[in-house]
């Protein structure tokens, strides 16, 4: 497998296998490639491997070895994802809002020495809880809304693009709340089997199918005070935001780019049985320089983790190595169709579902858009407080 990333050993899991998390989840990815088509095709989560994710250890590989995790770092993390992504795309994907959502804490615990974040971290380890994202519904602006009552809040929205949601133990989300100028955004935690939550099943997509990144429905729930974990401006970068733009990225995206290196391979696979030609060669060249450049942003994303120094500045470069990401990976994926040709087409060779799924790397913050203005402002010496 084509790759530049780092596949460092870690230190053995808290399941005392001898595994490491790369090794693990290069095991299990065999594993979810046999249920991969099937889930694609009706729409499924993919359940059975959050089980087998569940099983192995996984859930807990970022929380930090002192509260009985595998205190993976970002690299290895990443490594995982791209891991897993080489048999299903959607269990990547989904596993890596899982994913950060416990990096960011172990993160914050690590490098800032944030006592607020032990409980989740030990709940992650000891009870192998799944954390889930809103992230696509919860950007800088907020949504959802919030009613100050005696103790609390009263809680009313609806979370889209809610990635395993059918598996989540604690989605980790905010909402506007009502009757504040400027705009405030409280944050905190929603338990799934709380009843004033619910899951719409919306998810019929183009790609990514199986992810079930269904709505969540959140219908008055009670958030009491102490539950608030911090309150920020609606529509404007907070520091912690910066925090979650710098770590969850490179996260999200190995996903995206395991998709296109098993793509590449497939693609490979085909070519080979049809007899070589100057334009074949020109495309595997082409596929393979795209596929190069997506993996050198992606370290570069990596690499701006590993200052440990979240910042507007971070920010940029993690969002420029997602741009970049995200436009040679799915230009990688676009020439290892056409180098596979008419087998391409087939949905049992594999690489119609691939791409398929690497569209999703178009959607996630910030877009195209976006990402360019707040480059642009950085480069010119301008603001980007309200860049998003």
């Amino acid at each position: 497998m084509m790759n530049i990333a780092n596949t460092a050993a870690l230190s053995a899991q808290p399941d005392s296998t001898t595994e490491t998390i790369v090794e693990t989840a290069r095991r299990l990815a065999a594993e979810f490639a046999t249920r991969a088509a099937a889930c694609d095709e009706a729409d499924r989560f993919v359940a059975d491997n959050y089980r087998a994710l569940k099983a192995s250890g996984l859930v807990r590989a970022a929380v930090p070895v002192e509260f009985g995790g595998g205190g993976a770092e970002i690299a290895e993390l990443c490594d995982m994802l791209r891991e897993i992504a080489h048999g299903c795309s959607s269990t990547a994907l989904a596993f890596s809002m899982h994913t950060h959502q416990v990096a960011i804490p172990a993160w914050r615990w690590r490098h800032q020495k944030v006592a607020a974040v032990e409980p989740l971290l030990k709940r992650v380890a000891t009870e192998n809880i799944i954390l889930l994202s809103s992230g696509g519904s919860d950007w800088i602006g907020g949504s959802g809304q919030a009613v100050k009552v005696e103790g609390g809040y009263r809680v009313t929205a609806r979370k889209v693009f809610t990635s395993g949601a059918e598996a989540g133990d604690l989605l980790v989300t905010g909402a506007i709340l009502q009757g504040e100028e400027p705009a405030k955004v409280l944050h905190f935690a929603v338990p799934m089997k709380a009843p004033e939550v619910s899951i719409d099943r919306t998810w019929r997509t183009l790609g990514m199918r199986g992810t079930g990144s269904n709505d969540v429905v959140i219908d008055n729930l009670f958030i009491p005070d102490a539950a608030v974990s911090f309150s920020r401006q609606a529509g404007a970068w907070h520091p912690v935001f910066q925090i979650i733009a710098t770590v969850a990225f490179p996260l999200v995206y190995a996903a995206y780019l395991g998709v296109a290196e098993s793509a590449r391979d497939i693609a490979v696979g085909l070519a080979g049985k049809k007899p070589p030609s100057p334009h074949l060669v020109d495309l595997a060249g082409r596929m393979d320089t795209s596929l190069r450049a997506a993996q050198l942003a992606h370290r570069h994303m990596i690499a701006t983790v590993e200052t440990n120094a979240p910042s507007a500045a971070s920010v940029n470069e993690v969002m420029i190595g997602r741009g970049l990401v995200a436009e040679h990976a799915i230009k990688a994926v676009d020439l290892a169709l056409e180098l596979a040709g008419g087998a391409g087409f087939y949905r049992s060779n594999g690489l119609e579902q691939r791409f398929r799924d690497i569209q999703g790397a178009r959607f996630h913050p910030l877009q195209q858009g976006p990402q360019a203005r707040y480059a642009g402002s950085m480069a010119l010496g301008l603001p980007v407080d309200n860049v998003f």
